[in-house]
């Protein structure tokens, strides 16, 4: 379905940069982060991890969650941006509590490397916990805490050993860490109603990138500090959310105990395109309370930031899985692209653009030939076209008639940035809304046949080719006459349908007849 060249990357999430390239490449990042940890006078860090043993973490963890070609993307990807725009991670209480060895590998793994998130975390369930044993009652007004100054005192005291804890447990592993403090500046939110919490006025981004530069993982609690040097209570989310406006990153993560979003059947979902599905999200009667409200903070915080920018809420333990695979684990949330439908040539603005979509990265001698009878075929038969603004993705379905018992899936093709983007998701989530049954082939040697078969519910594997299908199952009567006529002809069975054949076809011919002529002379 796709060529090699033209699925080699993706940004996430799922999201553009390219990234392409090889394992055996890591290490210029690695150099960078040994020599990095030369500054670092934590003890465990002060004799720096072999280069042999180095990569082995990196090719082990990354053909362990994923495939490999994912993980060199995902890599390339994350190491080509400045090391404090990767990764913002929010870490809520509960999992410094519950989940604190889960979070330390996967920060562990990324230290590996060379990447370095910009971590925020708070103390919550902690600190109620804390002031009921003390017979203090928690306060909260319109969802956010009362902090007094008692209480602020706790909070205080609390929120340092939970970072100590944290950083404590990073040191033994090796990973070079540094707390800070002062990098948030605040003004009071409203003495006269929460006391002494804090609303964000300023990020001091300069002394995050200082310390990613000299190697360390920044960590700091959502503590703020006024302006007359007061410490004010800040909710973590919102310190998190701050932070992504200051840094810019990839990838703003929320790790959470439950894994991400679920819907009204309590199925997870697994992402969220907002430009396309935001409205109808808020009119689901099941989204209500914390899930809406946390819905409609992402909008407003990715509405802030470059449409590369995403966000994931995940369990710790999912964190490489999340970063490193298409799949992903939890729930990922982007901008995302309107997505268009057309069901005639005559819709289309630009009828060359498509040409030119449906030729690139194609290869043959005589592709362009081979495009223009294709589109001759779809002005005489019917067909529905998805695509982005940006023609990062383009799919086209031939429904299901009287000689074709299902529909099919004649050609998709997508850019590198158009994989990094997550444009991909969401081309092939508006196909399924339309269309509850398809198939489509596919080379076994395709790059992405990991994707294809998680959009599946079943495959047949024949000479090179596999036929993927969802929406029915090995004893339907739609399916049968079309698996009999994949074993017998292959990809070829869909005719003139199916563009990738034809243009294999074209190339084959046209192969055969230089040869021809050269042998001839």
């Amino acid at each position: 379905m796709h060529s090699a060249a033209s699925v080699a990357l993706r940004a996430a999430s799922r999201r553009a940069v390219a990234r392409s390239g090889s394992i055996a490449a890591a290490p210029k990042s690695i150099r960078y982060v040994n020599n990095c940890r030369s500054l670092s006078t934590t003890r465990a860090v002060a004799a720096p991890a072999p280069r042999d043993r180095t990569r082995e973490i990196v090719a082990q963890a990354l053909s362990s969650i994923g495939s490999k070609r994912e993980g060199q993307q995902y890599l390339k990807l994350f190491t080509s941006v400045s090391s404090q725009k990767f990764a913002v991670i929010k870490v809520g209480g509960a999992i410094l509590t519950d989940y604190l060895d889960e979070l330390c590998r996967s920060l562990l793994f990324l230290y590996e490397l060379g990447l370095y998130p910009v971590i925020v975390h708070g103390a919550g369930p902690q600190l109620n916990r804390l002031l009921e044993e003390a017979g203090i009652e928690p306060q909260f007004e319109e969802g956010i805490r009362v902090t007094d100054a008692k209480t602020l005192g706790v909070a205080r005291r609390l929120f340092l050993e939970e970072n100590y804890r944290l950083t404590d447990r990073l040191d033994e592993l090796g990973v070079a860490t540094r707390s800070l403090s002062g990098v948030f500046k605040a003004d009071y939110l409203d003495k006269d109603k929460w006391q002494y919490v804090g609303k964000i006025t300023k990020v001091n981004k300069e002394v995050i990138e200082r310390t990613i530069e000299a190697g360390y993982i920044p960590i700091m609690t959502s503590m703020a500090e006024s302006e007359d040097g007061r410490l004010l209570n800040v909710n973590a989310d919102v310190a998190a959310a701050e932070l992504a406006r200051a840094l810019e990153p990839l990838k703003m993560v929320y790790l959470s105990e439950k894994g991400g979003l679920f819907d009204g059947d309590g199925e997870k979902i697994s992402h969220i395109n907002l430009d396309e599905e935001f409205d109808h999200l808020m009119s689901q009667p099941w989204c209500r309370y914390g899930t809406r409200l946390k819905i409609r903070e992402i909008k407003e915080l990715l509405d802030t930031l470059p449409r590369s920018s995403s966000v994931a809420i995940i369990h710790p333990s999912d964190l490489q899985k999340e970063l490193f695979t298409d799949s992903g684990a939890g729930t990922l949330i982007r901008r995302g692209d309107k997505i268009q439908k057309v069901t005639s040539v005559s819709e289309f603005e630009d009828l060359d653009k498509i040409k030119a979509t449906l030729v690139r990265d194609r290869e043959g001698l005589d592709a362009e030939a081979t495009v223009e009878r294709f589109i001759d075929f779809l002005k005489e038969n019917p067909f529905t076209a998805y695509f982005d603004d940006a023609m990062q993705c383009l799919a086209v379905v031939i429904p299901a008639s009287e000689t074709r018992p299902m529909a099919t899936l004649a050609t998709l093709n997508i850019t590198k940035a158009g994989w990094l983007s997550n444009v991909a998701e969401n081309v092939f989530a508006a196909i399924k809304k339309d269309n509850p049954s398809l198939v489509w082939t596919v080379s076994e040697d395709d790059e992405n046949l990991t994707w294809f078969f998680e959009k599946a519910n079943g495959s047949f594997n024949h000479n090179g080719s596999v036929l993927f299908y969802y929406g029915c199952d090995l004893n339907s009567e739609a399916l049968a006459p079309i698996y009999k006529d994949f074993v017998s002809h292959g990809r070829a069975m869909m005719g003139d349908s199916n563009l990738e054949s034809r243009l294999r076809r074209a190339a084959q011919a046209a192969s055969q007849s230089l040869n021809r002529t050269q042998s001839g002379r």
